[in-house]
């Protein structure tokens, strides 16, 4: 697309990758949809906002960092196993908010970006990223090849999906670095992009190591391990490719371990999940701000590929069909 009137300056600013309001408003929230699929890594969305829903995202190349600010209504940004065995580039990305909150899930953990604070993902994990309102939010995001990391992938993986300080320390300095790149492009010459992703890369490899080596040691295999699998099952429900298996090899476990773990207090791994996503669906039906979109798109935001078995289902959780359940509590 063509870059704003007013971004253009030779090799150091911005280019406008996708802007909402070049497309009809109802074909918005598809269009953002796309471009996400396109991306590196590719990506999906889902959103509640309607005909109101607004995406805005900016790039910017700095050598081998890649700058993504992404102003956005909100929605959930995922990343699926088949999406990952389709593309994987290979990267590790530092997020944090710029304006807004945001929340990110990633190998079973839950950073909730409310403030100064920043956290880290891998472009190979199954990853769901929540822009949580009320209002939009802008993101900053910094990709960078993860085999420019001087740290093992294993050790890395340690820190997906945690919360980092962005107040003090070398969280700020990395913050307040990617946050000036971004808020005032023209300050640097074109000569300097790749000295500027060279210290940007040495600021996000000094900070990891930093955690990494403050960090407690991760506890025994099993120590709060079904805990962990629960808030990983809640934080992506939305994901229609959740299964066991996906869960399973989320926490780097056997299915046959993951059924034992569950078998162990009188569920399934599979109940757990169902009856999750019909709570978020009943939860949706009964809000009056979404009385205008339709049952099946909301059966589909929580992960259900299928409008009859969504229906059955929820008929048997509820005793009456979601057509009729939200008629009576949204008059």
């Amino acid at each position: 697309m063509d870059d704003r009137p007013g971004d253009r300056v030779i090799g150091t600013a911005f280019r406008t990758a996708f802007r909402s309001e070049d497309l009809p408003s109802t074909g918005r929230l598809a269009g953002f949809d796309d471009f996400l699929r396109g991306g590196d890594p590719p990506m999906r969305a889902t959103s509640g906002a309607g005909a109101d829903f607004r995406a805005l995202a900016r790039t910017r190349d700095l050598g081998p960092l890649r700058l993504l600010e992404l102003t956005c209504s909100p929605s959930v940004l995922y990343r699926t196993a088949p999406l990952i065995r389709r593309s994987d580039p290979g990267l590790c990305s530092v997020v944090f908010p710029l304006h807004g909150a945001l929340t990110v899930s990633q190998a079973g953990r839950v950073a909730a970006l409310r403030g100064p604070g920043l956290t880290f993902y891998d472009s190979a994990r199954p990853l769901r990223l929540r822009i949580t309102g009320p209002g939009p939010a802008t993101l900053l995001r910094a990709d960078v090849p993860r085999s420019l990391l001087p740290l093992p992938a294993r050790r890395i993986d340690r820190l997906a999906g945690i919360l980092l300080p962005g107040r003090t320390g070398l969280g700020a300095l990395l913050t307040h670095f990617l946050t000036d790149l971004a808020a005032d492009p023209r300050a640097y010459p074109a000569a300097d992009e790749a000295r500027l992703g060279a210290v940007a890369l040495d600021l996000l490899a000094a900070t990891l190591t930093h955690h990494l080596d403050t960090s407690p040691a991760a506890p025994p295999r099993g120590r709060g391990l079904l805990p962990r699998i629960e808030s990983y099952i809640r934080t992506h429900l939305a994901d229609p490719d959740l299964t066991p298996r996906a869960v399973a090899t989320a926490h780097h476990i056997s299915v046959s371990y993951l059924h034992r773990l569950f078998r162990a207090r009188g569920t399934t791994v599979t109940a757990l999940i169902r009856q999750g996503r019909l709570e978020r669906a009943r939860r949706d039906l009964a809000d009056r701000r979404l009385r205008e979109l339709p049952v099946h798109r909301v059966a589909a935001r929580w992960g259900f590929r299928d409008h009859s078995a969504f229906t059955r289902a929820f008929r048997t959780a509820y005793g009456v069909p979601p057509h009729e359940y939200r008629r009576t509590r949204t008059q």
